[in-house]
C-alpha cells in the first residue's frame, strides 16, 4: 500500500462508490440524481466491450478509500476535424478539495488524452462553481462561454 493518494483507472469493484460519488456530484451541482442502477451502466460503458468508449479515474487515499472520480471519453470537434477528450465529471468529496487531488486527476486526464493521441481535454463547469473555475484557471485552462442545453427524446 502506497503512502500518497493515487489516481488510477476505476475497477468493477470501484462502480459502486464512483455510484456514490455522482450521487453526490449530482446533488452539488443542483441536477437529479443518476439512475439507481448507475454502477450497472457503468460497467457496461467500461467493460462491456473489447474497447470501451468512457474512461473512469479514481482518486484513491492510501487506505483504499475512494474520494474522487473523473470520467472522460473521445468527442468529435467538427471545427478542428479532429477527436479530443471531453471530461464529464470531475469530483472530489468537499473534505477532499485543495489538496493536490484534483490536479492528480487532471494529469490522469491529460494523461488519458495523450495515451490516445488526442491533444486537447475540453469540459464544461457550472458558472456559479467559482472554486472549480479558480482551480481550473491556475492550471492554465482557458474559459469559454456557452449555455449548455439538453433535450430529452422520448421514445
Amino acid at each position: 500500500m502506497s503512502d500518497s493518494p493515487v489516481v488510477r483507472h476505476a475497477e468493477r469493484a470501484d462502480l459502486p462508490r464512483v455510484a456514490e460519488l455522482a450521487a453526490l456530484h449530482a446533488e452539488y451541482e443542483r441536477a437529479a440524481p443518476p439512475a439507481a442502477d448507475l454502477a450497472e451502466r457503468l460497467a457496461v460503458l467500461l467493460f462491456g466491450t473489447p474497447a470501451p468508449r468512457l474512461r473512469c479515474l479514481v482518486a484513491a487515499l492510501p487506505d483504499g478509500e475512494v474520494v474522487g472520480y473523473a470520467t472522460c471519453a473521445p468527442e468529435l470537434s467538427t471545427w478542428d476535424g479532429r477527436e479530443y477528450l471531453h471530461m464529464d465529471c470531475l469530483f472530489l468529496l468537499p473534505g477532499h478539495r485543495g489538496l493536490g487531488l484534483g490536479v492528480l486527476l487532471m494529469d490522469a486526464v491529460a494523461d488519458e488524452a495523450r495515451t490516445l493521441g488526442l491533444d486537447a481535454v475540453q469540459w464544461q463547469t457550472p458558472t456559479w462553481n467559482e472554486g472549480a473555475i479558480r482551480f481550473y484557471d491556475r492550471l492554465g485552462a482557458e474559459g469559454r462561454q456557452k449555455v449548455r442545453y439538453s433535450l430529452s427524446v422520448r421514445h
